[in-house]
């Protein structure tokens, strides 16, 4: 019934759309002619052409919504030899909610199953039936709950909602895409705009039934334990799964590695981390609605749960990975398949994690040496530049740049801090320490003998004159020579830097560039064309380019080599910029300036102001 609710009100809602186009057409028609008839014809065409765009961005959205296929998502396709259980599992399921098995099993990377069918004639017509199975799921669900994940799926092919489905799925395409293509400042926009949250409203609120219809199906067949506490696994591991992204592989993944085995971490983080993913499934499952979700909070789903009849669904605590022959093996496969690794260098998890962290700790360290060759003079700066500005005196006076309101002898005492970065890095340049991994906790820096390694007392004593020497004594002792830690970058770069912003068509030094905003400094985008498409043309240049090679391809200004920044003006902004080496910069924004976004300005203003406190 949901299903059929679904379709017919996605029909309406859309037959309502193209309603709407025509009765505008209509009214600016009316208004055309009796303009024309009291003016002239050139003001009614004026006011005909916004609608006009939009009318043809209707006609290439309904036309992009019919042609468009709904394709497979990218994963492993499983077959009998390496998913003997799981198809077993899959086709017992089906048959129970009294519908037709699944032609195709995918394996995908998300935490996360669904179903998907290629149908015909707008859902009147059944197609192939694709079950995507998120391998993360495999490797930390039990048996019993995957098979509640699976029937709430299977309830979905037997409710029709793939089917009738599809006519919210091409609803939404064609509102979507003819959104799109209106520009924000066409009036006639506002009425599409609105139109299309009715439509979401409408079709969620639909969505949400058919899950809570769908999950009749899982406590039917797994009963509520499985059900309920599958539920409640769902937000524990995906909560890891970003943890273990954020935690274990970015770093290395920005530093252009890999690990050799993706989900196999994974799966080796859910056993070392077991206590903390407890007590992520303690945690009382969300209740608030809302209504742009498509699907109802997890709270509310268990509480429906549990006013269903108990299933005949038999508890069973085996892992959920003994569903595959071999899930290292297809962890292995689905990475070569949707994890696009270019030319990184591939490393064992051992490996990755050493490589990675080394770098990160590199990157730190180069933006202390570079404010050191800044603040010395010197070309190729190094440990040894910090360490000769502590023995003769000034280390509080380099040091005071790093840590507001602080004097210069405080400064010079808190800079142990980053001194231990430093010495920790020039130990293992010079190949006396390596990161260590572990999947109970952060990874160990260790020494030579394994043993972990802490320089925290010798970067106290390296910070003061007095007893300098001493640390030095420890460096050496320990085999390194503070002379191997140099400076790798000699320039801030963009690799991994986050746009806060961007502004089209700014004046720098009198000529028009577009300036993109990032957390770390400034690309100047040259003959940048017309302001009218500034919008257009930057989400453009950001979607197609990463912001590093930007940086390359453009004048890029790290924001460390701005001294300070004078604003004479915030609206339209008017600024100077002065450089380290003395250059001055001119910033004009014009009042045919574009922002990307509403606070790209503000966020501009809010970096110039943290340039001026340091």
């Amino acid at each position: 019934m949901a299903a059929t609710y679904r379709a017919l009100a996605s029909v309406v809602m859309l037959i309502g759309f193209y309603v709407v186009a025509l009765l505008q057409l209509a009214l600016v028609g009316g208004l055309f002619w009796w303009i024309a008839s009291k003016t002239n014809g050139l003001a009614a065409g004026k006011l005909m052409l916004p609608l006009v765009v939009a009318l043809g961005a209707v006609a290439v959205g309904l036309w992009k919504a019919i042609r468009t296929k709904n394709e497979p998502a990218p994963g492993l396709v499983l077959d009998e030899r390496n998913a003997p259980q799981l198809w077993t599992t899959v086709r017992e399921l089906a048959t129970a909610v009294g519908t037709r098995a699944p032609d195709e099993i995918r394996l995908v990377p998300e935490v996360n199953a669904a179903v998907a069918e290629q149908s015909r004639l707008l859902g009147l017509v059944g197609g192939r039936r694709t079950l995507y199975v998120g391998l993360p799921l495999l490797l930390g669900l039990r048996v019993d709950q995957l098979r509640s994940v699976l029937a709430h799926e299977l309830g979905h092919y037997s409710g029709k909602h793939t089917r009738l489905g599809e006519v919210a799925y091409r609803g939404r395409l064609a509102i979507g895409s003819t959104i799109e293509r209106i520009k924000p400042r066409n009036p006639v926009g506002l009425v599409f705009k609105g139109y299309a949250k009715l439509y979401l409203l409408v079709d969620n609120a639909a969505s949400r039934r058919q899950e809570l219809e769908a999950d009749r199906a899982s406590v039917q067949l797994a009963g509520h334990e499985a059900a309920t506490s599958a539920l409640r696994e769902l937000p524990a591991l995906d909560a890891a799964w970003n943890f273990y992204m954020g935690a274990y592989v970015q770093s290395g993944w920005q530093a252009g590695l890999a690990p050799d085995d993706l989900f196999g971490g994974f799966g080796q983080l859910l056993r070392g981390r077991q206590e903390q993913i407890d007590k992520l499934r303690e945690e009382a499952p969300d209740r608030e609605p809302s209504r742009w979700d498509t699907h109802p909070p997890i709270g509310v789903r268990i509480d429906a749960m549990a006013q269903l009849p108990a299933g005949a669904g038999t508890a069973d605590d085996r892992p959920a990975a003994i569903m595959l022959a071999d899930i290292l093996d297809a962890g292995r496969q689905l990475q070569s398949i949707v994890v696009e690794q270019g030319d990184r260098q591939v490393l064992p998890w051992p490996e990755f994690i050493h490589a990675s962290l080394t770098a990160a700790g590199q990157r730190q360290v180069d933006g202390i040496y570079r404010a050191a060759g800044r603040f010395t003079g010197t070309a190729a700066p190094g440990l040894t530049t910090i360490l000769d500005l502590v023995r003769q005196g000034r280390l509080g006076e380099f040091a005071e740049q790093f840590f507001d309101n602080a004097t210069r002898k405080e400064a010079a005492a808190r800079f142990a801090g980053p001194m231990e970065l430093l010495l920790d890095n020039a130990a293992l340049r010079a190949g006396r320490a390596r990161w260590q991994l572990s999947w109970t906790g952060p990874a160990q820096f260790v020494g030579v003998d394994g043993e972990q390694l802490d320089l925290a007392e010798v970067a106290k004593l390296a910070v003061d004159p007095q007893t300098l020497d001493e640390a030095l004594a420890r460096l050496a002792a320990l085999g390194v020579d503070p002379a191997v830690a140099t400076v790798v970058q000699e320039r801030a770069t963009a690799d991994n830097a986050g746009v806060i912003g961007a502004i089209g068509n700014v004046k720098i030094d009198d000529v028009e560039h577009d300036l993109l905003i990032l957390d770390r400094g400034l690309i100047l985008v040259g003959n940048p064309g017309k302001a009218g498409d500034g919008e257009k043309r930057l989400t453009a240049l950001l979607e197609s380019t990463p912001v590093a090679e930007l940086a390359a391809a453009h004048r890029f200004l790290p924001y460390e080599e701005l001294v300070s920044v004078n604003v004479t003006r915030e609206i339209p902004l008017r600024a100077e910029l002065t450089l380290h080496d003395g250059q001055v910069v001119a910033m004009k924004e014009l009042y045919g300036s574009v922002l990307l976004e509403k606070r790209s300005r503000d966020n501009l203003l809010k970096v110039f102001a943290r340039i001026n406190e340091n």
